[in-house]
């Protein structure tokens, strides 16, 4: 039944045109310039770590502070993705045919944060790739302060998910921060600290901090490690290639990144243009679903489109619909495709649900954004975090008779 639904177009046009009345450039948003990929640019090679304790100082000289999510002096009130510093990649050889990072079990160590989407993508990849006996993997706390994230504590008892734990690698036993870990790798390193980051336990430094990238290291750097039927897993299938890079690069820049424009803005204009385009383009994913023979973005073939469009979705209702004020609808009331599409995947695909969990992923976003949440209060709803499949909200339900 639930796949016959389709919202009445009317209504979420004529919101989408009330909107552009009063912001006219929220229309550039479906342009096909304003599709523009992920910045891929490449940091120079990273310098050895000094043995000097860890600070905060280098952040100071240079005016960077962790919870500037937008520039003070950016007058555009946007917010602007960092573009991540460390892309080496599992198995590429050098120009002399060395490998420096070669897919090896037991020496790559996986640091995420449940609470982020970028990470969670990476940890999904991992268990879907059967990587869980090859590379390892911890979380950090959810709370993301001054210092960056920080590392749980063996007195915390606030820190919900599997594996997050103090850093479990040898010699970072006095790491309290993951900065540690980066000027470990890089002493100069003034940026922002993010998750996923892939360690290499051996060479004690950061081969890749860029989680989409990450996704498909495990999707054929380990190949030769894994039995017959992870071998045949493959999320980024060469005839689909093509289908896939299109998909990405607009579910990246309008609602991967979206609910960021729209929840960051400083400026009226900013969030309003940045929403608008985030559910023109939930609109077109409804629509794609709608009309997919299987229960995949590409039918019956699961790839990375799903798992990079999955955990944005997956957090929608519980933390982008009220935190971020992405409120024109939520998912399991206004996108039924959508929604029957996320909790297939949830409820049927283990990788899916271990890596989500909402209590952490609700205590960061709500803690640690003070400007957006001053007071810290994390709302209750809504209950469920995620519905059963055979379950629907009273207004589908409606519909649907």
């Amino acid at each position: 039944m639930l796949a016959a639904l389709v919202r009445p177009p009317t209504v979420r046009s004529s919101i989408l045109n009330s909107f552009s009345i009063t912001a006219p450039s929220t229309l550039r948003a479906f342009t096909a310039a304003s599709l523009a990929p992920r910045s891929s640019t490449v940091s120079g090679p990273a310098r050895p770590a000094s043995s000097r304790p860890f600070t905060t100082s280098k952040m100071a000289t240079t005016g960077f502070k962790v919870t500037d999510w937008v520039d003070p002096k950016d007058s555009s009130g946007e917010f602007k993705r960092q573009v991540s510093a460390f892309r080496d990649w599992i198995g590429k050889a050098d120009a002399d045919g060395t490998v420096k990072y070669p897919g090896e079990a037991g020496r790559y160590h996986l640091y995420v944060s449940y609470a982020c989407p970028w990470a969670t993508r990476a940890l999904i990849a991992r268990k879907l790739k059967g990587l869980e006996d090859i590379v390892s993997f911890s979380s950090v706390h959810w709370r993301l302060g001054e210092k960056g994230w920080r590392f749980v504590t063996p007195e915390d008892t606030d820190s919900p998910g599997v594996n997050a734990v103090p850093d479990p690698l040898p010699g970072h036993e006095s790491y309290t921060h993951l900065r540690q870990a980066y000027m470990k790798a890089d002493a100069d390193f003034t940026g922002r600290v993010t998750v996923p980051v892939l360690w290499d336990k051996k060479l004690s430094t950061i081969v890749s901090n860029e989680s989409s990238e990450i996704v498909r290291m495990f999707n054929t750097g380990f190949q030769h490690l894994l039995p017959e039927k992870y071998q045949k897993v493959d999320l980024y299938p060469a005839a689909l290639q093509a289908d896939i890079d299109a998909a990405n690069e607009w579910h990246y820049d309008l609602i991967n990144n979206g609910v960021y424009k729209s929840g960051f803005a400083t400026k009226q204009e900013a969030y309003e243009r940045n929403v608008v385009a985030l559910f023109g383009a939930l609109d077109r994913a409804e629509e794609h679903l709608g009309s997919s023979p299987g229960p995949f973005w590409f039918g019956e073939t699961m790839t990375e489109v799903d798992i990079r469009l999955f955990v944005t979705i997956i957090r929608f209702d519980p933390v982008y619909v009220q935190h971020f004020k992405c409120n024109l609808s939520d998912i399991r009331s206004g996108y039924p495709h959508l929604h029957k599409w996320m909790r297939n995947l949830y409820w049927n695909f283990p990788a899916y649900k271990d890596s989500t969990d909402f209590l952490h992923i609700k205590y960061h976003y709500t803690k640690s954004h003070t400007q957006i949440n001053p007071f810290s209060i994390t709302p209750l709803g809504p209950k469920p975090d995620i519905l059963p499949l055979d379950e629907e909200v009273p207004a589908v339900k409606a519909f649907a008779k």
